[in-house]
């Protein structure tokens, strides 16, 4: 054995902090750590992190008796999140019908979801439909000539399932955004808890989003864009849970010394399989879904599949693995890409299957006989001509949403999105005093407004945790903060490239969910680390509760221009912080 006075390692009586490169000591200015050292404590603790509990002294204080502090505990995991999935589920469908209008693009969606989930396809209808539908109860004969499109078909399907429940009306097409809208609080919530290893940041998370505007009007209407969040949050979550059940087979397989902890080893490390993870193709069937609601789900895919990549190579250093990227090539690659990229194209294929089984003599989906008639000859007749005629069908929408430019009252620039620069209305009427719920004392008329706008305090407070994020990821090499920039830049970074494009503030709710987690950490490092003193967490306990009071108060305060209800014009108008919101 060789001992220490003997070694050629000069930095063996340094501080950790001295042993790291130069440039790792040059950027500890800034807060730079680094990985600890596999040294300080069970290898199986840094693969697999214990989960927090509340202080003992906090039961104590509550006079809590230890065996019912315990399942508390236990139970917490789930009753916390259920709590706040109950709290969400309540605000989303409370009226949900009202307005009893067809409003912004509901116009589109709600009819196109009724004839795929009738017909398989999408069909044109008359220009008075929207009155028709709404005089009539929805008895209204389905039109049969098919209609060109420029969005996959899932998303319909999904609103289309709640009209085929409750009927063709205002209730039953948005009764699915509501329902995953609400499921998609209990999944943060979830998320959020394995995340960061806290029930209450979990919860934390899960209501703040809860009490967003922008994604309570989204779960109220049926757009595309709400069910397309939910696809994308559950895919993350899926890889979450993979990632922590490929660590904890990992952490199964290392060795263990005399003293019962596990120590890393490059050779289990780097050839220990760690089978088909089923978590994984879980993932690409959601994340299927998403491309099959709207095409931005491709960014996602490329994203979060980069992302698990490297956090199997994560996972394979902190296990042992001197050559942790060989190791991942050999040993995870080849699954991760089969459970993914072919599962999630496959999963796309399969949501037209309406459209590929209809009528190819011209009273079928559009462009359905397109291979059989225009398309006819060329040098990819050995394809199916349903596959030829979807592919021309696909490179048309490519055409139209790159060449998307004509103004409207409502487009804005991504610059603008994180601090509201420019909502959306999806809903406006004026009615007199007296009518249409308008106090009969109101003097003037009032307002009567669906105004996609987030809770105010809490994008901007979103800002600064996007920062805090980023340089906790960067300086502080935190896997979580990584994680939840990489969400974040999925759904945001991709629409600066369109910058041309008709595009609107409202996209960014496939972004919101992780937002809402930078708040949560950014909240969570306020109230500060359990080691801390009393006075320090009292404090920061302080601080974060008053914030999220008021963006709890934020929300009700614009309560009125998310559902809808009339109040006086000087009322609506006090509620219009910024001249771009009018």
């Amino acid at each position: 054995m060789t001992s220490t006075a003997s070694s050629t390692d000069t930095r063996q009586g340094q501080a950790p902090h001295e042993q790291r490169p130069p440039w790792q000591q040059r950027l500890r200015r800034f807060g730079y750590q680094g990985q600890p050292g596999s040294d300080v404590r069970d290898v199986r603790d840094r693969l697999v992190p214990p989960y927090t509990e509340p202080s003992p002294r906090l039961w104590a204080a509550l006079g809590v008796p230890h065996t019912l502090a315990g399942r508390l505990v236990r139970w917490s995991g789930w009753i916390g999140p259920l709590l706040v999935t109950l709290l969400a589920g309540v605000l989303r469908f409370w009226n949900l019908g009202s307005p009893r209008a067809v409003i912004f693009d509901e116009t589109y969606y709600a009819k196109d979801a009724w004839a795929l989930v009738h017909r398989g396809f999408e069909v044109n209808w008359a220009k008075n439909a929207n009155d028709l539908v709404l005089s009539s109860g929805g008895n209204v004969k389905l039109p049969t000539d098919a209609a060109y499109v420029v969005h996959p078909p899932v998303g319909k399907y999904v609103i289309g399932l709640g009209e085929l429940m409750f009927g063709f009306d205002p209730f039953g097409w948005r009764f699915m955004t509501a329902l995953l809208g609400t499921l998609s609080v209990l999944l943060l919530c979830r998320i959020g808890r394995r995340l960061f290893r806290s029930t209450f940041l979990g919860c934390l998370a899960g209501a703040l989003m809860a009490l967003d505007g922008l994604h309570f009007v989204m779960s109220r209407t049926a757009l595309l864009d709400g069910v397309l969040m939910f696809f994308v949050l559950a895919a993350f979550g899926c890889l979450l849970v993979d990632r922590d059940k490929a660590r904890e087979k990992l952490a199964a397989a290392l060795p263990v010394d005399a003293d019962g902890r596990a120590r890393p080893d490059r050779r289990v490390a780097e050839s220990t399989r760690l089978g088909w993870r089923p978590w994984r193709w879980a993932a690409g069937l959601m994340l299927g879904l998403a491309i099959g609601t709207k095409w931005n789900g491709l960014y996602i895919l490329a994203a979060f599949c980069l992302m698990a990549v490297l956090w199997d190579v994560a996972s394979r250093r902190v296990a042992g693995a001197r050559h942790p990227y060989t190791a991942v090539l050999r040993r995870d690659t080849g699954l991760a890409f089969l459970a993914t990229v072919p599962v999630a194209l496959l999963t796309y294929l399969a949501s037209w299957t309406g459209w590929i089984l209809s009528a190819t003599n011209g009273s079928g989906g559009y462009y359905r006989d397109w291979a059989a008639g225009d398309g006819k000859g060329g040098s990819w007749t050995f394809l199916p001509d349903w596959l030829r005629s979807l592919w021309h069908y696909e490179n048309q929408v490519y055409e139209f949403h790159v060449g998307l430019s004509s103004p409207h009252t409502y487009q804005s620039n991504p610059w603008s999105w994180l601090v509201l620069g420019r909502p959306v209305s999806y809903f406006y009427e004026s009615p007199a005093p007296g009518k249409d719920g308008c106090p009969s004392d109101a003097g003037e008329k009032c307002a009567r407004e669906v105004l996609a706008l987030g809770t105010p305090l809490l994008w901007w407070v979103a800002c600064f945790a996007v920062l805090y994020v980023l340089w906790r990821w960067f300086f502080r090499r935190d896997w979580r903060a990584g994680a939840i920039a990489c969400g974040i830049a999925a759904g945001y970074l991709p629409w600066f490239m369109y910058q041309e494009r008709t595009i609107f503030f409202f996209y960014a709710v496939v972004f919101l969910p992780f937002l809402c987690l930078a708040v949560a950490m950014l909240l969570g490092a306020i109230v500060g680390p359990p080691r801390s003193s009393d006075t320090r967490r009292v404090a920061g306990a302080t601080a974060a509760g008053v914030l999220v009071l008021l963006i709890a108060w934020n929300f009700i305060y614009f309560w009125p221009l998310y559902t809808g209800q009339a109040i006086p014009i000087d009322d609506w108008r006090s509620r219009m912080w910024l001249d771009t919101w009018v």
